[in-house]
């Protein structure tokens, strides 16, 4: 038998409790007050009222219409704008003050851009010129869509739809939102990224060339009808890009902030059942510490390390 497995079957001292009796005692805890909110409460039924989706609508702050495109103020820019000023002020401000021994803030900062120059930029883009080149806008892109993502879980009073009365002053509610959680802003981030290595690409080799690199070496006996269906794939699999690249962010943003909506307490209002809300809302703490310890994070990465790849794919020699 192994230590751990001993440890959790011997008695603590303290409560003549084990370990495993200790996270059953609780779960039956929990059960327990589910069943005595059930019991009380009872089921109100369905709520036709609320409307989940309405989270994430876009009502217009400040309405702007300028030759037939809408450029209102939403809560959408308004995280938008948190996210670039929290990156601009927080990279300056780390550079400013800089010491010799470190503090932690300084330290996850230093650890973060390690991570942009050395493993996203310098392990993507061999070049060493391309790389110092290009890393100022890889860094930025990592540090404005992590800003933006955690910003999305941080309870702000976005939510005009409901209003709450504060010694007479009507204020918006709390709501967590995210602008990544918009299809648009990741879209529009790579499209300046597909733009950005064709053109790097275009630059580099020229455009014949670039275009040439495109099919793999090897194909040299290839028929023309062959060499034709392999770059028609190739191009496709560029238009893809647009698509893996922007809902891959966007959709596991979304997917985080409704997990966290529904488990917080929106299914059991949805389903009229306060009983739900008591069962669900430890899942929501746990899908909260995973979204923000993990996902935020790592969909900034994968974000940047593939606009990297392709960067290091357009200006490489072959294919």
């Amino acid at each position: 038998m192994s230590e751990a497995a001993t440890h959790e079957q011997m008695p603590d001292t303290k409560t003549g409790f084990s370990t495993k009796a200790k996270v059953f005692f609780g779960i039956g805890i929990w059960l327990a007050v589910a069943l005595a909110v059930g019991l009380i409460f009872g089921s109100e039924g369905k709520n036709d009222h609320f409307k989940p989706q309405n989270e994430f609508k876009l009502e217009a702050w400040i309405p702007i219409n300028i030759g037939g495109i809408d450029l209102s103020i939403n809560k959408a820019v308004l995280y938008l704008f948190l996210a670039a000023i929290l990156t601009i002020t927080i990279m300056i401000w780390i550079a400013n003050k800089m010491q010799q021994k470190p503090n932690r803030i300084q330290t996850a900062i230093e650890v973060a851009y390690d991570v942009t120059k050395n493993e996203i930029t310098g392990n993507n883009i061999p070049e060493e010129r391309l790389a110092r080149r290009w890393f100022p806008f890889l860094g930025a892109l990592f540090f404005f869509i992590f800003f933006s993502n955690m910003i999305g879980y941080i309870p702000l009073p976005t939510n005009t739809a409901h209003s709450v009365d504060i010694f007479g002053i009507e204020i918006p509610s709390f709501a967590l939102y995210a602008a990544t959680a918009n299809i648009a802003v990741p879209l529009v981030l790579t499209l300046m990224v597909w733009i950005a290595y064709h053109v790097e690409g275009v630059i580099a080799k020229g455009p014949i060339k670039y275009l040439a690199s495109w099919l793999p070496a090897g194909l040299e006996d290839m028929n023309p009808f062959g060499k034709a269906a392999i770059f028609l794939i190739e191009v496709i699999s560029h238009f893809v890009r647009l698509i893996s690249l922007s809902v891959r962010l966007f959709a596991n943003i979304l997917a985080g902030h409704l997990l966290l909506l529904f488990m917080g307490g929106g299914l059991a209002v949805l389903l009229g059942i306060a009983a739900l809300g008591v069962l669900t809302f430890p899942m929501a703490f746990a899908f909260y510490i995973f979204e923000v310890g993990i996902v935020a994070t790592l969909q900034a990465f994968i974000f940047s390390i593939l606009t990297a790849i392709y960067i290091g794919g357009a200006t490489a020699e072959s294919h």
